[in-house]
């Protein structure tokens, strides 16, 4: 079997030298559009891709970002991802997505495997329990990094996150000016930062109103498991009539358990999610949910990650975006 193609063999398919051939793959150089079009037909031909990791190690800079994040499968995580890249690309560099699951030892293996090839920076998703010796690691090799979501205390690293206690407590207060007492927290099922954050803001409003009883449900954040835990939840607190979600996804899900119990979502019991991923506007009904739109807040991580690129020694920047209520069908008045 013949060796992947080369340069050299482009250049001489092209009949032109090896430094033209160079100049054109990379873009660079005052080249004819004649000699241009010759060498990007024979690297067609050839089937020819060049080799960035050998010219990031010429030029000392890789074009390669990395993005460690929990759960891709996840509707949000698929839409930040594509603002990230769609920015990035556009500027010149790749985008590898690594899934963590939330596992302190996989994404160690991750990021070790990160640092070894050399990658030009990290967007990333700390894992809960992250041991300080991974913050370490990243700061000795200078690895630009900017955290996504959960904040680490005294990382030193660029940071964009989500005012997650106002976002559930203005959530809260909506459900509350529309009459309803007994608003229970449904969704997730460990206590990551996020999540505290939520609930958080959430249990302010409910002591700060004297509402009833603070109710926290868990569910994993999928539809079948927000269906079950909203009919399991309704069972053991039937006085319930609104519930506040920790994602959109378990907000659709304990919409269709509404039905399953005869009820309508939006009447007899109103649902709030959060982070208006697209199927939140075309659900049936169409979900009320806490706003924070995944794909520009993915633009805005990439924007920050080109910003330390430019300047690696600057000092570090936190960004918090506040959510949008949208009011769609699924909250009324009780």
């Amino acid at each position: 079997m013949a060796g992947k193609p080369k340069l050299e063999t482009v250049a001489r398919e092209a009949g032109v030298s090896i430094a033209t051939a160079s100049q054109v793959m990379r873009g660079a150089g005052r080249i004819s559009d004649k000699t241009r079009t010759k060498v990007l037909k024979a690297a067609q031909k050839l089937h020819y891709v060049p080799d960035n990791r050998a010219a990031s190690m010429r030029s000392g800079q890789n074009r390669e970002i990395g993005f460690v994040i929990n759960k891709i499968s996840n509707p949000f995580n698929a839409e930040v991802i594509s603002g990230v890249s769609d920015l990035l690309e556009a500027d010149g560099y790749l985008v590898s997505v690594l899934d963590a699951r939330d596992d302190p030892e996989r994404q160690g293996r991750h990021i070790d495997a990160f640092i070894r090839n050399g990658r030009g920076g990290l967007l990333w998703v700390p894992a809960e329990q992250t041991p300080q010796k991974t913050f370490e690691l990243l700061a000795a090799h200078r690895i630009p990094t900017v955290t996504f979501l959960r904040r680490p205390q005294a990382s030193g690293f660029d940071h964009v996150g989500i005012r997650n206690a106002e976002a559930t407590a203005q959530a809260t207060n909506h459900l509350a000016d529309l009459g309803h007492r007994h608003i229970a927290y449904l969704g997730g099922e460990e206590l990551t930062a996020v999540r505290r954050e939520r609930i958080a803001g959430y249990q302010t409003v409910m002591a700060e109103r004297a509402l009833g009883t603070p109710v926290i449900w868990d569910s994993n954040d999928i539809k079948l498991a927000g269906m079950q835990a909203m009919m399991a939840l309704r069972a053991a607190h039937p006085e319930t009539t609104a519930v506040v979600c920790n994602g959109d996804i378990v907000a659709l899900g304990a919409c269709h358990g509404i039905r399953r119990m005869g009820l309508q979502p939006g009447k007899e019991i109103s649902v709030v999610g959060f982070d208006d991923i697209p199927d939140a506007a075309v659900a049936t009904p169409p979900l009320t949910t806490m706003a924070v739109s995944p794909y520009q807040l993915g633009r805005r991580l990439a924007r920050v990650m080109l910003e330390r690129l430019s300047e690696p020694t600057g000092p570090a920047s936190v960004s918090e975006v506040s959510a949008e209520l949208v009011l769609r069908a699924t909250t009324g008045p009780i």
